[in-house]
């Protein structure tokens, strides 16, 4: 972060810890070092950004209203983090937020974060359309964890660990669904999408796509989507903070991940069991070969499903698509 944007998001933080009150220009230009003439530049900056800042002769600054935009200025500020989120890159729109971290992400550090208000090309597992509106949060976190390419499933039940800990944190039952979604009471509000370019045995980055339905009208979604799908909008009654959201997101995120370097993957595991709406849940996998009827009975270290089938035979599953099914 540059010493001009590390400025600005300083200003910002303290309008909005001291929303609708004053704060003076010479309170800001002492704290930060700078002079009065840089605060009022930064402060132009911030309202083309979107942000009304009203200005009184007399009284200094006051923040009236945010614009509701994931924005790298309103991501950053108040973000406790140190390693992700450091860099954000922002889009109005985009194709896919993983199209352009996977084009970026063997030039830029490590935590490096990239937002789209909407994608007109989200992708889902298996080259599924994901339909991303505004209103939802869509980004990609890219890391370069030193593991080998088969542990790449690691990093996404990792992911649904750290997206079902935020959602819960605003009071909702979330829960995941193996391998790679988010449930709110059955219904899916996340999905995610693990990338990796690798070699034979070292992962060079791994790109996380997270896609949440957060201030999304589902009401809006194809037919087949609508019975299947919410949003945490509907489930809670009224919107939510985004920006909020999503720094809760990323500092849990982080903290996950630096829990996984540091202690290995089991703690993790044990937190995805805890939360697992498939484990004991009679389901249908299918794989780019075949298709298989089981119940759910675990997941093993390495995040392959366990299946024990209806002639008791025990078969993991790596990868593929996993539907719940009602028991008659």
């Amino acid at each position: 972060m540059n010493i001009r944007d590390k400025i600005k998001y300083n200003i910002l933080e303290k309008l909005l810890a001291r929303k609708g009150e004053h704060v003076s220009g010479e309170e800001l230009a002492h704290e930060l070092a700078v002079s009065r003439a840089a605060v009022w530049k930064h402060i132009q900056a911030l309202r083309a950004e979107g942000y009304m800042i009203k200005s009184s002769t007399n009284l200094g600054y006051s923040l009236a209203s945010t614009p509701d935009l994931l924005t790298p200025t309103a991501v950053k500020a108040g973000l406790k983090t140190q390693i992700i989120g450091r860099d954000i890159q922002y889009f109005k729109e985009t194709e896919s937020t993983n199209t352009i971290a996977r084009e970026i992400a063997g030039s830029v550090e490590e935590g490096t974060v990239v937002i789209a208000e909407s994608q007109t090309g989200g992708r889902g597992r298996m080259g599924r359309k994901w339909i991303s509106p505004e209103g939802g949060i869509w980004l990609s976190i890219i890391i370069k964890p030193k593991i080998q390419p088969l542990y790449a499933s690691r990093i996404t039940l990792l992911a649904g660990v750290s997206v079902a800990k935020t959602i819960r944190s605003y009071g909702l039952p979330a829960k995941i669904k193996w391998p790679n979604d988010v449930l709110i009471n059955g219904k899916k509000a996340c999905g995610i999408l693990t990338e990796i370019e690798a070699e034979i045995d070292l992962i060079d980055y791994c790109v996380v796509g997270i896609g949440i339905d957060a201030n999304v009208d589902t009401e809006s979604f194809p037919e087949e989507a609508r019975e299947t799908s919410t949003s945490l909008k509907k489930e809670l009654g009224s919107g939510i903070n985004r920006v909020e959201f999503v720094q809760k997101l990323l500092e849990e995120f982080e903290s996950l991940y630096l829990k996984f370097q540091k202690d290995g993957f089991s703690p993790i595991l044990e937190e995805w069991r805890n939360m697992s709406a498939t484990i004991g849940e009679w389901v249908k996998i299918t794989t780019q070969a075949r298709t298989i009827y089981g119940e759910a009975i675990g997941v093993d270290s390495e995040g392959a499903l366990v299946l024990e089938t209806g002639e008791g035979k025990l078969e993991k599953i790596v990868a593929g698509n996993c539907e719940h099914l009602r028991r008659i």
